[in-house]
């Protein structure tokens, strides 16, 4: 396959989507990356100040169910690569209003399927690639199984359904018209940049203002913790070497219970805030566990580490330090986005 020129990343302005857009644009100076982004809640342009300005970005704010002018923006910039990272995905969210889960998780992502089909005419120098999660799969139990590419799906949740039937869609699109696909899934990720409803950047800021640390149950689900720039560098590689048709799982091998991980949470922000280790243990509130909460997620990432050589970079200890450090150095970022936080 020859290499893209004119890539188009959806969601490019969120957590995940921002981190790849930043390594493209500056790894491939002779790449046009074009972000697209409906700026909703979780997309913020702040996030991308550091390379707005180089000749080769380029930022689009449009809908992906828009197919319109999704089909516009594809004949305009002759796009020729897709990565779609695009998506409702906080869990909690998808139990309250599933309905806008599947609009843009599936439609959204039939919509650039279907543009894509339409554009391209030829599918070997072309590539659609859709990011999805380790959600689908359902759940493990404590006895050492990993997802791997073959797991049968299960989702759970509303979020994990309209994932797992995106990607479905994009697996029909390969099998019925030969678009040339490739989808993977990832583990939980965390770093900088990650939009404070999520565990991580919620309990650093909750922990900053003393404010109640709250885990579900009795805290013993267990999360496969993937560092968002290994995971930008994994994008990175599959959608330049990743085998035409294929699927490809993407873990950090750092399976954590969540109140284990809330605890070296604490111990990390106690000490970098210069407290007493322990000070904020205090702060632990037990809730209500979430309704069909998956009880444990680990993904096998052999055939990634196989085929194109990828491994993870940071052990969770030290890029839990490393994130919790970005936070606490960028609190006028972290305070702003709360804000929004509370008001959606």
């Amino acid at each position: 396959m020859d290499i893209q020129h004119n890539i188009l990343i959806t969601g490019g302005a969120g957590f995940i989507g921002s981190h790849v857009v930043r390594l493209f644009v500056n790894k491939y100076p002779d790449y046009n990356i074009y972000n697209l982004d409906k700026l909703t809640y979780a997309g913020n342009l702040t996030n991308l100040k550091d390379i707005e300005d180089k000749p080769n970005y380029h930022f689009i704010k449009e809908d992906i169910c828009n197919f319109e002018a999704v089909l516009n923006i594809f004949k305009t910039y002759n796009i020729d690569g897709v990565i779609h990272l695009a998506a409702e995905s906080h869990v909690d969210r998808s139990i309250k209003d599933p309905f806008t889960f599947a609009k843009t998780n599936v439609l959204g992502t039939l919509s650039l399927l279907q543009v894509a089909k339409e554009c391209w005419k030829d599918y070997e120098n072309t590539r659609f690639y859709h990011i999805s999660t380790d959600e689908v799969y359902g759940a493990l139990e404590f006895n050492g199984e990993l997802f791997t590419e073959l797991t049968k799906y299960a989702p759970h949740s509303p979020y994990s359904a309209s994932k797992a039937s995106s990607d479905h869609f994009v697996r029909a699109f390969h099998d019925t018209y030969g678009l040339n696909t490739v989808i993977s899934n990832c583990s939980n990720n965390y770093g900088p940049y990650q939009f404070p409803e999520k565990l991580i950047p919620l309990f650093i800021n909750n922990i900053r203002y003393e404010k109640p640390l709250p885990v579900y149950g009795k805290g013993e689900n267990v999360r496969d913790w993937l560092f968002v720039e290994d995971h930008a560098k994994a994008i990175d590689l599959i959608f330049h070497k990743g085998r035409n048709g294929e699927t490809y799982n993407i873990g950090g091998n750092n399976e954590w219970r969540n109140i284990d991980l809330v605890r070296l949470l604490i111990k990390t922000t106690d000490d970098l805030l210069g407290r007493s280790e322990g000070y904020s243990d205090k702060l632990i509130t037990y809730v209500t566990d979430r309704a069909g909460h998956d009880l444990r997620y680990a993904i096998d990432s052999t055939k990634l580490r196989d085929e194109l050589g990828w491994r993870p970079s940071l052990q969770f200890s030290e890029g839990l330090r490393k994130t919790v450090q970005w936070y606490l150095h960028h609190t006028e970022w972290l305070d702003k986005i709360s804000m929004i936080k509370t008001k959606v």
